[in-house]
């Protein structure tokens, strides 16, 4: 059986039950109701009755019939009751519907009213099932000298209610059938909104959508028309380290800021932007339904990998470079010593020879001894030669001191902040450019570089560190910016944080702390060589 075809009989049923329970109240109401009216008015004529002085007084007569017959069916036809009866104190009747029964004794027991209490009820008598009351018919000495009982057959009860019955079916059944449009016309509505199919296609499409959300490779997540976080697939879960708890809250309160702006700017977008350690490529659009916008739906692509690869491109081409100017130098040498020979100036050569010295280590300066650790000692090297083929002198204090921590964090921010400082110099125009390191193991392992350029405008030192954030191309660029950022999300993951300030060269000294590094401590997912 179809949906549609379920819905209509379900409400179809219910309607009917409905109407059937509320007919049945309405009946039983209807009837309880004729019922007190009979019976208010029965009471009342009874007691008028009982209270007639001729009434009273025909009780001492000799024929008390004679004088109580023609006033009880007076009262009987007066007042639609089926019949009055008067009894003495014995039962025996002195007025009745059928005179052939005066005289006789009452058929039921009238031991309820003859003890001076009222009796209401329905019983059988000689006319027949009755509802009807007795009460007691006092003398004027207040004792009690027979009963008078009023009734009507529940025949006429019936119909009474069943004179009704015809207006009340006639609600009914247009209570039915409006009720049953009703059914029709939601089962046909819920059918259209669910796109007219059955609820085993809406399993399967269910399924389907979940497991192409939640098995794709790409983070997904999607917030309504007031940005709040309608979907989040388990991608998306890892890269921005969100749980459940964030579905339903806005995603300026759990996301990253330049996340959370690109899911809330109505421009479509494709913005590379730090997440944590992360760099991801996030692609925004609308999500429309029926051609209206709902919402926002943003993919994320994680590029750390390939940022990483990158970098390390970056190093083995620093490392390249190096031998290829120690090459250069090497081999001016050996043409110079080569030349000295030949013409015959052996000891020139030597002399050159001694003054060269051992000319083939990849920095003119050796590394500071107290820097143990091999992966900083093997940057600042590469760097140093980089530097001196751009013309920048690159000097290590020879007090610096450095241990292993068993991470990258050092070598991640040595790096960065190296890179910026020569490109800070190289951007100068200046031809002396400086640039200087010292670290320092104290409380906390602290990283100092400082150079000769320009230095870093007031303004632009609140910005510098926020993900995407570059004073080279004037601000947000969305593909730049991400190294300083990095470096402020490291210290502080490190209990640490970061100093930007006038060095005594002139340009930039950046200052960072990092705290000890914990055994368990989250692993830093870039790494520059």
């Amino acid at each position: 059986m179809s949906l549609r075809s379920q819905l209509f009989l379900l409400q179809l049923a219910i309607v009917l039950v409905i109407v059937a329970v509320a007919g049945s109240t309405a009946v039983a109401m209807q009837r309880q109701q004729i019922r007190e009216q009979y019976q208010d008015r029965m009471v009342g004529v009874a007691r008028s009755v009982a209270q007639l002085p001729s009434v009273i007084d025909a009780f001492g007569e000799a024929d008390p019939s004679a004088t109580i017959q023609p006033i009880a069916d007076l009262i009987r036809q007066s007042t639609g009751v089926t019949y009055v009866v008067v009894t003495d104190g014995n039962g025996v009747r002195y007025s009745h519907p059928n005179p052939e029964l005066i005289g006789e004794v009452v058929s039921t027991d009238p031991s309820v009213p003859l003890s001076g209490e009222t009796f209401i009820g329905t019983q059988t008598g000689t006319l027949g099932k009755s509802w009807r009351v007795k009460v007691p018919i006092f003398d004027r000495d207040g004792g009690i000298i027979g009963t008078a009982s009023v009734g009507t057959l529940e025949s006429e009860l019936d119909a009474d209610l069943y004179e009704d019955l015809p207006r009340l079916l006639a609600w009914l059944i247009v209570a039915a059938l409006v009720g049953s449009a009703g059914a029709i016309w939601i089962s046909r509505l819920v059918w259209r909104r669910i796109y007219r199919l059955e609820p085993e296609q809406i399993a399967s499409l269910l399924e389907t959508r979940d497991a192409m959300i939640h098995g794709i490779s790409e983070g997904m997540v999607a917030v309504d028309e007031h940005h709040r976080i309608a979907l989040l697939n388990d991608e998306a879960k890892r890269l921005l380290e969100l749980d459940d708890a964030a579905t339903g809250r806005p995603a300026t309160d759990v996301m990253e800021p330049a996340l959370a702006r690109l899911l809330t700017d109505p421009a479509d977008t494709d913005e590379t932007v730090l997440s944590g350690e992360r760099v991801l490529l996030a692609r925004t659009s609308d999500a429309l339904v029926d051609g209206k916008r709902v919402g926002r739906v943003m993919i994320l692509r994680d590029r750390t990998e390939l940022y990483q690869l990158l970098t390390d491109l970056d190093g083995e081409r620093d490392a390249t470079q190096a031998l290829r100017a120690q090459a250069h130098e090497f081999a001016n040498r050996m043409h110079t010593i080569s030349g000295l020979l030949e013409l015959g100036r052996t000891a020139q050569a030597v002399d050159f020879i001694s003054r060269s010295g051992h000319g083939g280590s990849l920095v003119s300066g050796s590394i500071a001894p107290g820097i143990q650790d091999p992966d900083a000692a093997s940057l600042l090297m590469t760097k140093s030669t980089i530097a001196a083929e751009k013309g920048i002198t690159l000097t290590i204090d020879d007090t610096s001191v450095l241990e292993p921590d068993g991470t990258t964090d050092v070598v991640t921010v040595l790096g960065i902040l190296i890179d910026n400082a020569m490109e800070a110099v190289t951007g100068s125009g200046r031809t002396d450019g400086l640039v200087t390191v010292h670290l320092a193991a104290e409380d906390h392992t602290r990283i100092t570089v400082a150079d000769n350029g320009p230095g870093v405008a007031p303004e632009d030192v609140d910005g510098i560190f926020s993900s995407g954030y570059s004073t080279k191309d004037g601000g947000h660029t969305g593909t730049r910016g991400f190294g300083l950022a990095l470096v402020d999300r490291i210290a502080r993951r490190r209990s640490g944080q970061v100093v930007v300030d006038g060095s005594e060269l002139g340009g930039a000294e950046f200052t960072v702390w990092l705290a000890p590094s914990l055994v368990d401590a989250p692993r830093p997912h870039l790494q520059v060589p």
